[in-house]
């Protein structure tokens, strides 16, 4: 097969051997794969992928057909469209994906939108709702919100009935985001005095935490789950104790199988319905053909984009 992979900070396209399933296992021959911030670490050698994934294929996130099951996997059948976050190798040919860890596209998905769907709503929807608790008639702050993940925090918010408040530092794309159900959207350093909120989506990270923590509800939530901005703050803990507050984080790429498979069926519960109907959306900012790795890797990093970079393979 051929995959993209990376050597030396950079990322090429390689011949690879085919992977086979094992038992419970599915290989997807895979069609489109989103791009994310975590790939963008990896390249540096910044996030070296997890223990039993592939050292340097990268891709978090992939949509495509089954191709073959391994022993025991019944979940699914030969040439199904399914889509998964897996612990790395998405950006390939083909990928061999445990059942558990897959769900199925919706039919009212095309490739590239289904490639750009599990990472970013499985981190936004298990941040949001399995972390933070966000109930109808909160008040949501997502910062950094035109990415993948904060198009997809922004969404789900509105779908639960949440007041949505928005940073977003690009103003070309302030009104792409209010499109998207913010109901305001704000410089990213304009939040502190629009508050209070009772959950905070932390996608840029430390520079935005003194703020964030004074602009808490009593009983506020902080779900920190991007640092691209910084990974080290000053805290003052006597506010966030004023406030009663709390503050979690995650990561997905590390989970062991049975947490993912918690994920992956609470996304076919509350988030994959929203996909059927259209009520929720993933906003796709450009496609890449495998061959052109290397150039979707840079239009990533040039920043500046709504929604998601897809390879389309």
């Amino acid at each position: 097969m051929r995959a993209a992979v990376i050597a030396d900070g950079d990322v090429t396209v390689q011949e690879r051997p085919d992977p086979a399933p094992g038992a419970g296992e599915v290989l997807v021959r895979v069609r489109a794969a989103g791009l994310n911030g975590a790939d963008m670490l990896q390249r540096r050698g910044a996030y070296p992928a997890p223990p039993g994934s592939p050292r340097d294929i990268p891709g978090l996130e992939l949509a495509g057909e089954v191709a073959a099951l391994g022993p025991g996997a019944q979940r699914f059948s030969e040439g199904d469209r399914v889509m998964a976050i897996v612990g790395g190798g998405g950006q390939a040919e083909l990928c061999v994906v445990h059942e558990r860890q897959l769900m199925p596209v919706p039919d009212s998905l095309d490739w590239p939108e289904a490639g750009g769907v599990p990472e970013v709503f499985t981190t936004a929807h298990d941040a949001l709702f399995t972390q933070a608790g966000l109930k109808p008639g909160e008040r949501l702050l997502v910062h950094g919100a035109a990415g993948g993940v904060g198009t997809a925090g922004v969404q789900l918010g509105r779908a639960v009935g949440a007041h949505v408040t928005a940073t977003v530092r690009n103003e070309q794309l302030r009104d792409a985001v209010r499109d998207l159900g913010a109901h305001e959207v704000l410089a990213p350093d304009a939040f502190a005095d629009r508050g209070p909120y009772d959950v905070v989506l932390e996608l840029v990270g430390a520079p935005n935490i003194p703020d964030s923590v004074n602009a808490l509800n009593t009983l506020g939530r902080i779900a920190v789950i991007g640092v691209a901005g910084g990974f080290k703050a000053e805290l003052n803990l006597l506010a966030l104790m004023g406030k009663r507050g709390s503050i979690s984080s995650s990561t997905l790429r590390s989970r062991p199988l049975e947490e993912k498979a918690l994920t992956a069926r609470a996304m076919e519960r509350s988030v994959l319905p929203l996909l059927a109907r259209g009520d929720v959306r993933v906003p796709v900012a450009e496609t890449f053909g495998l061959d052109q790795v290397h150039d979707a890797y840079e239009r990533f990093a040039a920043g500046g984009k709504l929604g998601k970079i897809v390879l389309l393979i």
